[in-house]
């Protein structure tokens, strides 16, 4: 990763930098006060859980953090770089290098196997340093689906697809990976592998992961939970409410 600060003596790079995160939401004749002066910081290598009450502005935050919205006022930098008042041009290019993302329904290309699914987005990136089926057939046996790699999402269980979506959102390596209630369409069981899934990707190569949920068991197997009420920013708690950070 380039341009990226060290914080602390323990060389941690900050990944994930936003000061003064504000979005405001139109509805009718009222402005809806979606996220509301949030700062957070964010290291290399952390599982990060976000929480909070529904409507609490949990998916509105992960959006802008992820690019894919545009705050109302604050500013958001990405492996130290400012995307607040990027072109859309250059902040897809961003999206595509540095983000990876998963969300509740898994989005897989009902025609393509498993392997072709994960493969796509090297096919289309406008650098790529892998062989695409090479790389997708490494990153779906990391996940445990190295004899699904023919199947097609209709052949796959939910969380086998959802583990596929993950191996689709890591193909072109990014260092941070965004996830907006992956669990929320699985059964508990299915939900516990995806979890594994996220701590072997942690272990094994490093990525930052954000994951938003609104399941305390997923929450609990974070490394630092942040917790949003109202849009704001009310405490970043350890697992189960251990010592605040």
């Amino acid at each position: 990763m380039t341009n990226a600060s060290y914080i602390g003596n323990n060389q941690r790079r900050v990944v994930i930098r936003a000061t003064g995160l504000t979005k405001d939401l139109p509805l009718g004749r009222v402005m809806i006060h979606a996220v509301c002066g949030v700062d957070l910081t964010i290291y290399e290598g952390e599982m990060v859980g976000i929480v909070g009450p529904s409507g609490s502005g949990k998916s509105t935050l992960l959006g802008m953090i992820g690019g894919l919205d545009s705050p109302t006022a604050g500013q958001i930098e990405i492996d130290g770089v400012d995307i607040t008042r990027m072109s859309e041009g250059r902040l897809a290019e961003v999206r595509n290098e540095k983000i990876g993302f998963v969300f509740q329904f898994f989005n897989l290309i009902p025609s393509l196997t498993a392997i072709e699914n994960v493969a796509l987005p090297i096919q289309f990136a406008r650098k790529s340093k892998f062989n695409p089926m090479k790389r997708a057939s490494a990153l779906l046996t990391m996940l445990g689906l190295g004899e699904r790699l023919n199947h097609r999402p209709t052949e796959l269980s939910g969380g086998e697809q959802q583990r596929v979506a993950i191996a689709r959102a890591l193909a072109n390596d990014p260092p941070i990976l965004l996830a907006d209630e992956p669990t929320g369409n699985l059964d508990t069981a299915s939900g516990a592998v995806v979890m594994q899934a996220f701590r072997t990707i942690r272990d094994q190569i490093g990525t930052t992961i954000v994951v938003v949920t609104h399941e305390a068991e997923v929450a609990s197997q974070m490394e630092r939970v942040l917790t949003l009420v109202d849009g704001r920013l009310v405490d970043g708690y350890g697992p189960a409410g251990g010592a605040r950070r």
